[in-house]
């Protein structure tokens, strides 16, 4: 007897706050990747608003219960009973977002447990979250760390211009006020994010992986003159990773290095705070980046925006950013797409 055939991998695709274009935007992009391979999908969230929108954009999915079989779109909801599609449709609505934190940590638990290969996680709202009474609440990428039980992760945003030409940039720091990165930037971090960074090079299966880091301050400090973070910091680390082999160099002033990162010169950058690193990456893919979180123990990407309250129910939201997502998730996956992650001309 034959052996039986394996069965696609499942992305496991949590919806995030439900009165965002979270929904939306994953249902357009599902409408477009199901027809690019064998790939299965399963949505976390509540199933009839999925299915409403899928009615109200006339995108005719065929979404079956996760208990059915092998489909190649099912949808779950951990919540029971299920919150009334009502209750989650208005921004900021305590309900939303205790039901998008649901979501997400069954979307951590199905990948943990091996049951998903990769999550994609579509948009919350951090205000809504906190003031639902998840006070503690930082930030996705923070959640799923501590999920895992791992402080070892870094943020990597990416994406590409009209021409194809490629940012990756890792960060040092991410969620923090500006007032406090200086004080929370360890040599710890700097480290772990270059060696994140260059990992992600191999991951995509780049021919090299030349990391390039930003200074902090200014001109990268001018010699200590305009800080020393550059000399006691990110120098130090730097050279420890070089030592170890790593194709890296740096600190370099930023409001350079994103020009010669963007030439191809440099395959990711590592910044030193968030806007550092997400203001040029915004300015040449702002509807196709993507959040990569580095070091977990599973795949999570998820679309570079926000959750859009005032377009959401539309059906005017871009799908592109999701995506892209999906297909950098199935990218590591080992699955289609492999070209889009070379450099560009």
């Amino acid at each position: 007897m034959a052996p039986r055939k394996k069965d696609p991998p499942i992305i496991a695709i949590a919806l995030g706050d439900a009165a965002g274009i979270g929904p939306e935007v994953a249902l357009k992009a599902l409408a477009a990747e199901l027809q690019e391979d064998a790939t299965r999908y399963l949505l976390i969230g509540n199933e009839s608003l999925v299915r409403t929108l899928n009615d109200q954009f006339g995108l005719n999915l065929e979404i079956a219960g996760a208990a059915t079989g092998h489909e190649r779109l099912s949808i779950i909801d951990p919540i029971s009973p299920a919150v009334p599609e009502a209750s989650l449709r208005t921004p900021h609505a305590p309900a939303a977002a205790r039901a998008a934190l649901a979501w997400l940590k069954e979307g951590a638990a199905q990948c943990l447990r091996g049951e998903a290969a990769a999550l994609v996680t579509a948009p919350v709202n951090k205000e809504s979250i906190i003031r639902s009474g998840e006070t503690g609440f930082v930030g996705q990428t923070e959640l799923l760390s501590a999920l895992a039980g791992t402080d070892r992760t870094t943020m990597m945003l990416l994406g590409h211009d009209e021409r194809g030409r490629w940012l990756r940039v890792a960060l040092a720091t991410i969620h923090l006020p500006l007032a406090r990165v200086a004080a929370s930037l360890t040599r710890e971090k700097v480290d772990l994010a270059i060696e994140l960074a260059a990992k992600s090079c191999h991951d995509l299966g780049l021919p090299r992986a030349r990391v390039a880091v930003c200074g902090l301050n200014p001109h990268a400090g001018e010699g200590g003159k305009l800080g020393t973070e550059e000399i006691t910091l990110i120098h130090p680390a730097v050279a420890a990773a070089r030592a170890r082999g790593l194709d890296v160099i740096g600190p370099l002033a930023a409001d350079t290095l994103f020009h010669y990162a963007l030439r191809g010169e440099y395959d990711a950058v590592v910044a030193m705070y968030h806007d550092q690193g997400l203001a040029p990456l915004k300015m040449i893919a702002f509807d196709t980046g993507v959040n990569w979180t580095l070091g977990l123990p599973f795949i999570r990407t998820s679309p570079d925006h926000g959750t859009a309250y005032d377009i959401a129910g539309q059906g005017i939201a871009n799908p592109s950013s999701m995506v892209a997502a999906i297909r950098l998730a199935k990218r590591l996956m080992g699955g289609s797409k492999p070209a889009v992650f070379r450099h560009g001309p």
